[in-house]
């Protein structure tokens, strides 16, 4: 778990894009851990979304992750 961890983010900090979908980051870390299976890389971001290292960022009609403090992820309050 925490090699996957780790992984995410790893691709959060260097992707281009500061929100990203699950399957965008999911092809990414099984590109570098390719043994990692979709449901290890969804417990892993939920942990890192509990953790407050990463957040949701809902668009309506679908959930999008982000780094925390990257880039426009924060809700405007």
């Amino acid at each position: 778990m925490d090699e996957i961890k780790k992984a995410i983010l790893e691709f959060a900090e260097t992707s281009k894009k500061t929100k990203f979908y699950f399957k965008d980051m999911e092809k990414a870390i099984q590109k570098v851990l390719p043994d990692a299976k979709a449901r290890d890389i969804k417990k892993a971001a939920s942990a890192l979304v509990n953790e407050e290292v990463l957040i949701y960022f809902s668009t309506g009609s679908s959930t999008m992750y982000g780094l925390k403090g990257r880039g426009m992820t924060e809700d405007p309050e």
